[in-house]
């Protein structure tokens, strides 16, 4: 299950908070048509119960997503960070994480979602394949990347 697509690939983006990068990242899912308009709301609402944010060791992680009954076609938004954002941390919630990868999930069938985490789990946990992320030169060459990346899993 490969959802990568090049239009949802963003490299060295700067934000103000967290809430000003899900919102961008909701929002290019909405206008490539994946999710409804009630998902970025749904995002933020997930957000403040169950953070997304993962001590995954320097280089941290974020993994937000919302129920399928927002999603109509499942897709993945990857945002690489000029800046790390403040996520709460998934584990400790009154810790606050420095993210520079955001991994926006939108699954459009409930039971596909726990099998994509678990992939992303694979790739959140590799040190050295989140700084390769982090140094690819261009939209192209993280796009080329990642589909290697998920077509080996």
């Amino acid at each position: 299950m490969v959802l990568i697509s090049k239009d949802l690939i963003f490299k060295d983006k700067t934000f103000n908070d967290r809430e000003e990068a899900l919102n961008f990242s909701a929002q290019k899912l909405l206008d490539n048509g994946l999710v409804k308009k009630t998902y970025a709301q749904a995002i933020l609402e997930r957000e403040k119960i169950f953070p997304t944010g993962l001590p995954t060791g320097n280089i941290k992680v974020a993994i937000p997503h919302a129920d399928a009954e927002h999603v109509n076609e499942s897709a993945l938004a990857i945002t690489t960070l000029k800046k790390p954002v403040g996520f709460q941390n998934m584990g400790d919630p009154d810790s606050t994480l420095d993210v520079s990868i955001i991994i926006m999930m939108a699954i459009a069938e409930p039971k596909k979602q726990v099998a994509m985490l678990q992939q992303l789990m694979k790739i959140v946990q590799d040190q050295d394949y989140l700084q390769k992320i982090l140094d690819c030169q261009s939209t192209d060459e993280l796009y080329d990347d990642l589909q290697k990346k998920f077509c080996e899993m």
